[in-house]
């Protein structure tokens, strides 16, 4: 055979076998719920037995964008971030803290016992099929206290995997680029406002309804104001209307860079934390020096 034949059939036989593999890779789902059951190995290979779990809420969200806002944010940033750092993605889970706005139609408040419940049996649950390291990602403001309390009470006794909980870091760059877009109160700007509209705009604008989002007021009410003190009915007295800011200032360009900025450092912390070996590592050396005690 002509060695310059030779050579063009190998290089072709390179390239197809390369593509051939990105091509695999693209076509195993990150979605738990859309892996067949012969793919699970490759699965966990592939993310190095990472799951996330995405963590939203059902809630009012002013008069203008869907009550499962903060479900679709963790759904679509998960979607985005796997495509460029697979990890398998645990279906939405919408099980959190939202006692202050159980005066609005379609929010979804269990007890606070069947949430813990619900949230321990699903990490062990995760853990139980493989994954060794589970990353929370959250959409909902009133979740974050929780979270952490929840991730410090998994010291109370040794499990197989590692808890990690993800949050958009907020650097210079950021607050500059930020600041420039912004057009409403930011101090202000907190559930249904503008940042949380222009998401909305991007990543469902067919779920948002512009000409609502001034037929209520999202300013705050100043109803309760005790110096350094707080109080469980603090969201009610500010926002009777469950909603804080002014959403029709939203725009999607605010909206692109908001969710380019969480995709990416989200992507970037995936790839990290697949990589980490530390984590797990000093959980077990602590848990062997409380047995030693």
């Amino acid at each position: 055979m002509n060695t310059t034949i030779k050579k063009g059939l190998i290089g072709f036989m390179t390239l197809f076998i390369i593509k051939t593999s990105s091509l695999h890779t693209q076509e195993l789902h990150s979605r738990w719920d859309e892996l067949t059951e012969s793919e699970w190995p490759k699965a966990l290979k592939a993310s190095n037995q990472t799951c996330i779990l995405p963590i939203g809420i059902l809630e009012k969200h002013g008069p203008h964008v869907p009550i499962g806002s903060d479900l679709i944010k963790v759904r679509e940033w998960s979607a985005r971030a796997t495509k460029r750092e697979y990890a398998v993605v645990f279906p939405d889970f919408f099980y959190g803290q939202i006692n202050e706005a159980r005066h609005q139609p379609g929010t979804f408040s269990l007890p606070a016992k069947v949430v813990w419940d619900m949230l321990e049996a699903t990490c062990d649950e995760i853990g139980r099929n493989g994954f060794k390291k589970i990353v929370i990602i959250n959409g909902h403001g009133g979740n974050p206290e929780m979270i952490r309390y929840f991730m410090q009470t998994r010291l109370e006794k040794q499990r197989n995997y590692a808890l990690y909980f993800f949050e958009p870091p907020s650097d210079s760059n950021y607050v500059k680029n930020l600041a420039a877009l912004h057009k409403s109160d930011r101090a202000n700007d907190q559930h249904a406002g503008e940042r949380e509209t222009s998401e909305l705009l991007v990543l469902r604008p067919d779920l948002v309804k512009m000409d609502s989002a001034t037929n209520q007021s999202g300013a705050n009410q100043r109803r309760l104001n005790i110096p350094n003190v707080y109080t469980a009915i603090r969201w009610y007295a500010n926002f009777p209307n469950h909603y804080a800011g002014e959403g029709a200032a939203a725009t999607r360009k605010l909206g692109e860079f908001l969710t380019e900025h969480t995709v990416s450092t989200f992507a970037a912390a995936i790839k990290n934390i697949k990589a980490d070996t530390k984590t797990l590592e000093l959980q077990n050396e602590f848990f062997n020096r409380v047995k030693a005690e």
